[in-house]
């Protein structure tokens, strides 16, 4: 059974790395609401920086950082405390960076979009336990739009060479990127 926040103590430290300033925001104050300590920090500078001189006991670091790589602020983390509890959170899930994420130190890794109440769950789930799965989990047919969107964000908006990388035809990745995002 997963740990709530009163069970582990005084130390409720609890660093948001997130170059996403909205989302930043709205989990800072949702996980505040839960009784967490917050620090955020926008860059893989800055978290390395807060990582270095005040190490929390809890870090929530997104993969993809408009300065570097998330999983480098998990290494400063984990290098001044190696009890914290690190969740990797990105919009781009793949089993490569998972298993990345969890050699390095990560405790958990979570695919965007997740909410305070998974990413919370995941932080307290004790030990070998697995948190509960997410109530709302994207639809195969959302995760398939993801992708695609996140190969023709790295093509540069090239219709023609996304459709190359992901073997489609040109005019049916047109369709698809016409239409609007699955729920």
């Amino acid at each position: 059974m997963a740990e709530t926040l009163q069970d582990l103590g005084s130390d409720r430290t609890l660093l948001l790395v997130d170059d996403d300033e909205t989302f930043l925001r709205r989990l800072a104050k949702a996980m505040e609401k839960r009784g967490f300590e917050v620090e955020t920090a926008d860059s893989v500078t800055t978290g390395k920086a807060i990582a270095m001189a005040r190490p929390p006991a809890f870090a929530v670091c997104d993969l993809r950082l408009g300065d570097g790589n998330g999983l480098d602020v998990v290494e400063a983390i984990r290098e001044k405390r190696p009890d914290s509890r690190i969740v990797v959170l990105t919009g781009y899930g793949a089993i490569a960076t998972a298993v990345a994420a969890v050699k390095i130190g990560a405790t958990d890794y979570l695919s965007k979009p997740a909410d305070a109440t998974d990413i919370t769950n995941a932080l307290l789930a004790g030990g070998d336990e697995l948190p509960p799965p997410p109530e709302n989990p994207m639809s195969a047919d959302r995760v398939r739009w993801e992708h695609i969107q996140r190969v023709y964000e790295l093509c540069d908006r090239n219709v023609s060479e996304t459709a190359r990388r992901l073997n489609m035809h040109r005019r049916t990745l047109q369709r698809i990127l016409a239409k609007r995002s699955p729920r």
